[in-house]
């Protein structure tokens, strides 16, 4: 069996890293993963799970974050200055975390893998950004010890539009993204619209893999689905990006409208409280039908996604984002019940999945929305339950398992090269 070197800060990298790990051995390469201390909250639904150490090979090394400001600016104490620390933490970061926040693991990381590499062979590198940390240590393992590497990337460096720094900072760190990824064999990421923009950057392969889930999740047994009438989200809302105010306006009309009965309905989040979304439950008088649970484990975000009866997809409404998929989106689908999808601007690769696993249904207008809740709802009333009916055979094409598939044919096309 062949053997890659992972080079991720799995707090950031999961589920996709521990997703692939888990899988690849089933097509010939044994992973070793290369990551900072993996300490953590056992309910965060962040990070990689919690026997992760005793079933992968991992070394851990020393490195500290440079998060200074983060809490302050999380804290409800600081609320009322929180623009002005905003604004001294921007300026914190362009200076000091370059470029990012990670980048004092490199020395720690470079060091071990030495180490290590002077020990044991290898026969590739897989380095996954973000952080870009991650693709700095590859290089120079890459370079020293000549193994091929591929980078992946889960989200755009310089290239995501999300960028917020200065364009002089921009102009160094794009040439650093440059000189880092030129000595990778091959690029990886997670859709077609961001391998484009590496091609043209990079001039070279860059391939796709979706993000995905796991499959045995889907081999869990059957649980009672909710006696009300529920749509569920879980997950981070992210401003200015996901709206669910749709939603809720579809909603306001339906009831005032007499179509569905308040009594019998209940929209669920779960994840980080988000005031717009409080501020705007209480200006249409939902605050009875629309609740927020705060933060789960992701075990207990499972279970929810899966009682159910319908579960709520916020497509992203930035048009910088068309043609990228939410995460969110594999996480339901190993749920088997039906999604709805809202926002967007419609002709997206959300639509043509749910259209292709027949998993559920994409409104991006407020109208549209409305008459998909009414008919979702009037099968409930009608059955007791929403009917699922999801494609297995299809939607098991974006498993971890097929990720897995994908990156073991990259990785024996590079190593046959070589």
């Amino acid at each position: 069996m062949k053997t890659v070197l992972i080079i991720a800060h799995l707090f950031h990298a999961s589920p996709r890293i521990p997703g692939l790990a888990k899988y690849l051995p089933e097509f010939g390469w044994q992973p070793i993963v290369l990551t900072p201390p993996l300490g953590q909250d056992p309910s965060s639904q962040f990070g990689p799970p919690n026997d992760f150490k005793e079933k992968n090979r991992v070394i851990e090394t020393l490195g500290y974050s440079t998060p200074y400001g983060k809490k302050r600016l999380a804290s409800k104490k600081y609320r009322k200055i929180r623009p002005v620390l905003k604004f001294f933490y921007r300026h914190y970061q362009e200076m000091v975390q370059y470029p990012d926040a990670e980048k004092r693991w490199k020395p720690f990381a470079v060091k071990t893998g030495n180490e290590f590499l002077q020990k044991e062979h290898v026969d590739a590198i897989l380095s996954s950004s973000s952080p870009a940390t991650a693709h700095i240590i590859a290089k120079e393992l890459k370079e020293k010890h000549e193994i091929p590497w591929i980078a992946d990337f889960r989200d755009p460096w310089t290239q995501s539009h999300n960028y917020s720094y200065s364009r002089i900072r921009k102009l160094f760190e794009e040439r650093l993204e440059l000189d880092t990824l030129s000595s990778a064999e091959a690029l990886v990421t997670t859709s077609k619209y961001w391998a484009n923009n590496l091609k043209i950057l990079h001039k070279k392969p860059v391939h796709v893999v979706t993000n995905g889930f796991d499959p045995e999740l889907m081999k869990k047994g059957r649980i009672n689905l909710t006696k009300n009438f529920t749509i569920t989200y879980t997950g981070q809302i992210y401003p200015r990006k996901q709206d669910p105010a749709k939603l809720l306006s579809a909603l306001k009309t339906l009831i005032s409208g007499g179509e569905i009965d308040a009594k019998d309905v209940e929209i669920r989040f779960f994840g980080p409280e988000n005031e717009p979304l409080n501020r705007e439950t209480e200006r249409l008088g939902l605050s009875g039908i629309v609740r927020q649970y705060g933060v789960i484990s992701r075990e207990m975000s499972f279970e929810k996604q899966r009682e159910s009866q319908v579960l709520l997809l916020l497509n992203w409404d930035d048009p910088q984002e068309k043609g990228v998929f939410t995460g969110k989106i594999f996480e339901y689908l190993a749920s088997k019940r039906p999604i709805l999808a809202t926002g967007g601007f419609g002709g997206d690769v959300v639509q043509d999945l749910l259209v292709e696993t027949n998993s559920g249904i994409y409104c991006s207008k407020v109208e549209e929305i409305a008459d998909a809740v009414k008919n979702l709802y009037l099968e409930y009333k009608s059955n007791g339950n929403v009917t699922y009916r999801g494609i297995v055979e299809k939607i098991n094409k974006y498993s971890y398992r097929e990720m897995a598939r994908n990156f073991a044919k990259i990785l024996d096309g590079l190593t046959e090269r070589k």
